[in-house]
């Protein structure tokens, strides 16, 4: 081997060093009218095209991922093809966009993509997305419940009843007329994953309605595992911290953006590729023994 081949594979080797390994800097003002998409976002957000590598870890299975359009569901349902599941997301309808590039990255995997644009608020939406799955690939292994919607908060008097509404319908109802649309259709091996928050535990107060809805989500995860457990399918959760999605810049505080994610100990922001092996995990055999767990993908924040 030559001099610079073995240097090259040296480096290679090094552990990626956790602080530097993606973006550490701070975001540059930005406002998006919600829901937000990738293309307006600087930087943009790395959602593993061009990083993750697959082993087969969901091979021949199904997953259908609320909100996959973009962000960490973006990113999972990339990981997920490379690991050999075909993937349906919904979405809103404005997001098309978004939807489209994540279903060329699902199909450039050699997997199935299914598009289902609607809006979750309608409980008819909510369940026949299962159904379309269904249609689609006649079975159902993975549901991953992510579609989020938060907001800032100037303060708790001043919260508007169809702003809170319509974070508890999007976060909390769609969750649960889908989840309860999927169980039957669900058979010993499956799994289900609710994209939880850090928010859950240490609630920031202008997301105060936010940090609800996923406190619930928890308590969700936590009751559904030991009524489903018995049937062999697994629930559990995952809890980001700080990730940088178009949620952020789509949630109206620019003047936060600064700062967004120094706080942690790893003193940056994630991404939503970093993710995506903890929905793969959840998702596959290799975490058979893993239900009723939230697990935390914070940089360092504890729960």
């Amino acid at each position: 081997m030559s001099d610079s081949s073995s240097a090259a594979q040296k480096q290679q080797d090094q552990p990626k060093d956790p602080r530097t390994g993606y973006y550490s800097g701070s975001f540059p003002e930005q406002v998006q009218e919600q829901p937000g998409l990738t293309a307006p976002m600087e930087p943009k957000p790395d959602h593993g095209e061009e990083s993750y590598r697959g082993s087969d870890a969901l091979s021949g299975k199904a997953a259908l991922i609320t909100g996959g359009d973009s962000g960490i569901g973006k990113a999972v349902a990339i990981a997920f093809a490379r690991e050999g599941a075909d993937v349906a997301i919904s979405y809103l309808p404005e997001e098309e966009e978004d939807a489209q590039d994540t279903a060329a990255w699902i199909r450039k995997a050699g997997r199935k993509a299914v598009l289902l644009p609607g809006d979750g608020r309608s409980e008819d939406f909510a369940a026949k997305i299962v159904n379309d799955t269904l249609t689609e690939f006649g079975r159902l292994d993975v549901l991953v419940l992510n579609a989020a919607y938060q907001k800032n908060r100037d303060s708790f008097e001043s919260l508007p009843t169809e702003e809170f509404d319509r974070v508890f319908k999007t976060n909390l109802y769609s969750l649960i007329w889908t989840a309860r649309a999927a169980v039957p259709h669900l058979n010993a091996g499956a799994s289900i994953i609710t994209t939880a928050s850090i928010q859950a535990f240490k609630p920031s107060p202008e997301l105060i309605d936010y940090a609800m809805t996923k406190a619930a989500q928890v308590a969700f995860t936590k009751a559904l595992a030991q009524e489903l457990g018995p049937r062999g399918i697994r629930v559990n959760a995952v809890a980001p911290g700080p990730i940088w999605t178009p949620l952020i810049p789509a949630t109206a505080w620019p003047d936060k953006l600064s700062s967004f994610g120094q706080d942690t100990p790893l003193q940056r922001a994630g991404q939503p590729a970093e993710l995506a092996p903890a929905y793969v995990l959840l998702a596959s055999d290799h975490g058979s023994y893993i239900s009723g767990a939230v697990l935390p993908v914070t940089g360092g924040k504890g729960l």
